[in-house]
């Protein structure tokens, strides 16, 4: 296989909270991460930055690959040629541009994953609208639900399940063991990320892996990192009362950036609501919060914050998290510690 260098140094800021705790290679738009597109399906494996003499190309980390851009890459003498500008419009600059791009991420992934191959057979008890976009891995279960694929594919993956009474419209993607709740209703373009639960209205909204969005409450253009849960009720606005457009807080630039007409919930990685939280727009929290308040939330919560404004102590957190992976039968890593203890003692 050959390898790749992903640089990362002018975009991992822009990228914030979801950089935090990952490179950029590891943000999931889509059904699978930039990793796993360039790994599985175009055979490049994402090196370190050392040198091998297996590395062909660095490229910026935030370019989602493609086919156009894997032939230009193979094309002779590339290797100190700059890419053309139409290859490298196919990125993710903005947070928000996760959400975005997830229907046309979706639909791509959907090609590659079934090229070649067939599904896994569909329950009878299920009503389908064009069951040729719906694609079920081994070990998914789909039992009493409604599929509308004539929007948009639909990705069951391995070892997944549907409730009865789910409402499901496409593009969507339920990624390994996730599992949508009894009488959900999703639209597109939804991915719901490994090991993650889906409960209530969600649209147009990514969660990464081991996240639960388990109950009642609407979600919509959202991204939701891993090992978060919102508690039951929690709901976040999208879109400004008077259609204006909505700004995010990135505190590298100290500064707002604008988001365009709809953006809801940003949430770091570890990071919690308490039931009934009502998120405002464009609201961005970092790792390892526990947001609970009165009303409408800040827009922005800085990371280990407890409440509105209190400091989560850090032995706390610590034994929180571990409850929480223990209840996945998972364990706090030494890594994942280093990490959060670098987060924790920044200013």
């Amino acid at each position: 296989m050959k390898e790749i260098i992903l640089d990362e140094a002018d975009y991992r800021e822009n990228l914030f909270p979801f950089t935090l705790t990952r490179e950029i290679a590891d943000i999931r738009v889509g059904i699978f991460t930039l990793r796993e597109k360039w790994e599985h399906f175009f055979h490049y494996r994402v090196a370190g930055t050392g040198t091998s003499p297996k590395i062909t190309h660095t490229l910026p980390a935030n370019i989602i690959p493609s086919k156009k851009l894997v032939d230009f890459l193979e094309s002779e003498h590339t290797l100190h040629s700059a890419i053309p500008a139409d290859l490298c419009l196919n990125k993710i600059d903005y947070p928000w541009q996760i959400f975005e791009l997830n229907d046309r991420e979706i639909r791509n992934d959907f090609l590659l994953i079934t090229m070649g191959r067939k599904t896994a057979q569909l329950s009878t008890t299920n009503r389908v609208i064009s069951p040729e976009n719906v694609f079920l891995e081994p070990g998914a279960n789909v039992e009493h639900a409604m599929l509308n694929a004539s929007t948009g594919p639909i990705y069951i993956g391995r070892n997944a399940q549907v409730m009865e009474g789910a409402i499901i419209r496409g593009p969507f993607a339920l990624c390994e063991g996730a599992q949508v709740r009894m009488g959900a209703v999703i639209y597109g373009a939804t991915t719901v990320g490994p090991w993650s639960v889906a409960g209530g209205e969600i649209k147009n909204s990514i969660l990464f892996s081991h996240s639960n969005k388990a109950h009642t409450g609407y979600l919509g253009d959202s991204v939701i990192g891993s090992w978060c849960n919102l508690g039951a009720g929690t709901t976040n606005s999208n879109l400004k009362n008077n259609a204006s457009g909505v700004r995010v807080w990135n505190p590298y630039r100290n500064t707002f950036l604008r988001a365009g007409l709809k953006c809801g919930l940003l949430m770091g990685d570890y990071s919690k609501s308490a039931i009934n939280t009502a998120f405002n727009t464009g609201t961005v929290v970092g790792a390892c919060v526990n947001v609970f308040c009165d009303g409408l939330t800040p827009t922005y919560f800085k990371s280990f914050t407890w409440g509105e404004t209190a400091r989560y102590e850090f032995d706390k957190a610590i034994q929180h998290i571990s409850k929480w992976k223990k209840m996945s039968n998972e364990s706090l890593t030494e890594a994942e510690i280093r990490t959060l203890t670098h987060i924790f003692e920044q200013p």
